[in-house]
């Protein structure tokens, strides 16, 4: 029986899609962007999550700082979070450049970008295959789809959908010039690469992704031409062209691997930077055969998550593995068979490209080298999933076709898959407003998990639910005697209940199990609080200043060695700390004991102004005037 495959290149020659009108493009993405945003609006009233958000956001005093020279150079600098991304960094601080500390201000960006990457993506598609619906289907199921509600609602993961966007910027740039090579358009798709680089490594794979692409659908590797890019390959329906399609030779293999060897020396450079500043991160570390074995397993449960989107969870522990060597071999056995059916009908372009778009996208997240203590995240599948998408989508309009399966049907089929994956984005939007609701779905769906238990208390501390909080902080530390977090959650449960013996002792250990900088900090200011309560001056002040070895420009420690110094009689040194405190962290309580040391040293003038700039910026001012009271009487 003869094949009814089309050539390389071309589309099926009953194709009824053919590009949209420019008006129709901007109509398409204009509701894309409305639909986002509606789906996601409940996120603009979430807050910022207690996991990440604050190393990124709120506790980071630099980014708190907003869009300054010293946030830009220490962007390009600092390896905080064991990353290398200055765009990222410069992201957020501009976000409090504007929005201040109010999560809704991310959050909406964070919608915006999302949107903007559906938009995006379906230009891309239509652009290079001229094939509108099946681009706006693939569009729809990334919009849609409830894995990518964790990239959207984290305000940590900014890096994800920003580093998406310039992705996104670099693959239509490259199809720019695909179409008419030219220094000019090679500079914009480097620029936008690099961009992306310095967002998040996880687009390393670009070059490599755009060799799939000159195969399918810009058809330049070795073949006659069909297209070219943003060319349709035939006429719209019902126009006949008397003319032959235009052919032209693909430029060889190995010149297009050439053409893209700076592209691979940017993925090698940023390669080299995230492993320099990981080397010195304290996550548990795992045996090669377990991350081989975590690896298989992920890939299909990846490819679960796709068509099953249900049991989604900011954070997936490692399980036990030696019972897991049947499912990591069985795993590994299927790869490797899809991966030679793919091979073996590779004239099937869609099915070729999207299947190795989606292995080759997710190798740098898949675990091979351990970057955090999940065993796999929900974010990880943001770029990779679109070659699943793909091939669903010309899979399915190809099955179409072939079975002649009536519009009117194939449409309610997907409207109905469509609406079904918007009502399960809505639910998964909603365990996302709230940090109590998120780690207790979390606890609820992954079970022993210590990171969520100590998330989850930390949330019931906020709340005041310290007996509800105690139980996860005791579930959290069995699972993990050694976690940081868990033990300085303990201690602090002791402090606030008076137990000042077994808080510091609990400090003590934290110091004792970790060198990361926030947790040492933390434990060293919490620890000097204890001591005051002991009325342990001295060793309070060693305390702070342990702290600001560590974090030389931390407010907290300045403000408590100034009421340290005030207490002692050192009104002049009390001043001095103040105002650094102010310089850090212009807060009206921090203008209120500065205006009170100055107004003591006699310097009338210099403690009311500020005190007006504390009466400027205060919501509450009898409320923080009540505070700096409680705060004199230690």
């Amino acid at each position: 029986m003869e094949s009814t495959d089309p050539e390389p290149g071309q589309r099926p020659p009953d194709s009824r899609i053919f590009q949209l009108p420019q008006r129709r493009r901007l109509i398409l993405c204009l509701l894309f962007v409305l639909a986002t945003l509606a789906l996601y609006n409940p996120v603009t009233r979430a807050p910022f999550l207690n996991f990440d958000d604050s190393v990124y956001v709120t506790d980071n005093l630099q980014v708190r700082a907003g869009l300054t020279w010293n946030t830009v150079v220490w962007a390009f600098h600092t390896s905080e979070t064991s990353n290398w991304h200055p765009v990222t960094w410069l992201s957020h601080a501009l976000d409090c450049q504007v929005f201040g500390l109010h999560p809704a201000g991310p959050h909406t960006i964070n919608i915006l970008l999302h949107a903007a990457n559906v938009a995006l993506l379906f230009l891309i598609l239509e652009s290079a295959t001229g094939m509108a619906w099946r681009s706006l289907a693939v569009a729809a199921l990334f919009a849609l789809h409830p894995i990518n509600v964790e990239s959207v609602a984290w305000i940590a993961e900014r890096k994800n959908v920003l580093s998406m966007f310039f992705f996104l910027l670099a693959l239509a740039a490259y199809g720019w010039y695909a179409r008419r090579p030219g220094l000019g358009r090679y500079l914009a798709v480097t620029l936008a690469f690099t961009l992306g680089l310095m967002t998040k490594p996880q687009v390393i794979t670009f070059p490599f992704a755009l060799l799939l692409l000159d195969y399918w659908p810009l058809g330049r590797i070795g073949q006659r031409l069909g297209q070219r890019f943003g060319q349709s390959l035939a006429p719209p329906e019902g126009i006949k062209s008397e003319q032959p399609h235009a052919t032209a030779s693909g430029p060889p293999f190995w010149k297009l691997v050439c053409e893209k060897l700076p592209w691979f020396a940017l993925s090698a450079v940023s390669a080299v930077i995230t492993m320099k500043v990981q080397a010195n991160a304290t996550w548990v570390k795992l045996p090669l055969s377990v991350h081989l074995g975590n690896a298989a397993i992920s890939y299909v449960k990846y490819l679960g998550k796709a068509f099953w989107p249900l049991k989604l969870a900011p954070i997936y522990p490692y399980p036990q593995l030696a019972i897991r060597i049947p499912a990591a071999a069985l795993s590994a056995l299927a790869l490797i068979a899809v991966s030679i059916l793919a091979v073996i009908f590779r004239r099937r372009r869609p099915l070729f490209v999207g299947w190795f778009w989606f292995l080759g996208t997710l190798i740098p997240m898949i675990g091979l080298v351990q970057v955090g203590v999940q065993s796999m995240a929900d974010r990880y599948a943001y770029i990779p999933l679109l070659g699943i998408f793909v091939i669903v989508c010309w899979g399915a309009a190809d099955l179409i076709q072939r079975w002649h399966i009536p519009t009117v049907l194939s449409a309610f089929c997907a409207a109905a898959m469509l609406l079904t994956l918007g009502f399960a984005l809505h639910r998964q939007v909603g365990f996302w407003t709230g940090n109590v609701t998120l780690w207790n779905h979390t606890l609820q769906i992954t079970g022993p998990n210590y990171t969520a238990e100590d998330n989850l208390a930390t949330a019931l501390l906020v709340e005041g639910k310290d007996q509800e909080a105690f139980p996860h902080l005791l579930r959290a530390l069995s699972l993990r005697p050694d976690d940081p977090a868990a033990n300085l959650n303990i201690a602090n449960y002791e402090r606030l209940h008076g137990h000042y013996r077994a808080a510091l002792e609990g400090f003590a250990k934290v110091l004792q199990i970790t060198g990361i900088s926030s947790f040492v900090i933390t434990a060293r200011l919490d620890s000097g609080y204890t001591h005051i309560a002991l009325k342990q001056y001295d060793s309070a002040k060693q305390d702070f200043e342990a702290a600001l070895l560590v974090q030389p420009g931390n407010p907290d420690a300045y403000r408590s060695l100034g009421l340290l110094a005030q207490r002692a009689g050192d009104i002049a040194q009390a001043a001095q700390d103040y105002q650094r405190t102010v310089a850090l962290e212009p807060t009206p309580v921090a203008y209120l004991l500065l205006a009170q040391a100055l107004e003591i040293q006699g310097q009338t003038e210099a403690a009311r102004a500020a005190q007006s700039q504390a009466a400027r910026i205060s919501r509450d001012l009898s409320a923080d005037i009540a505070t700096v009271k409680q705060l004199l009487t230690i």
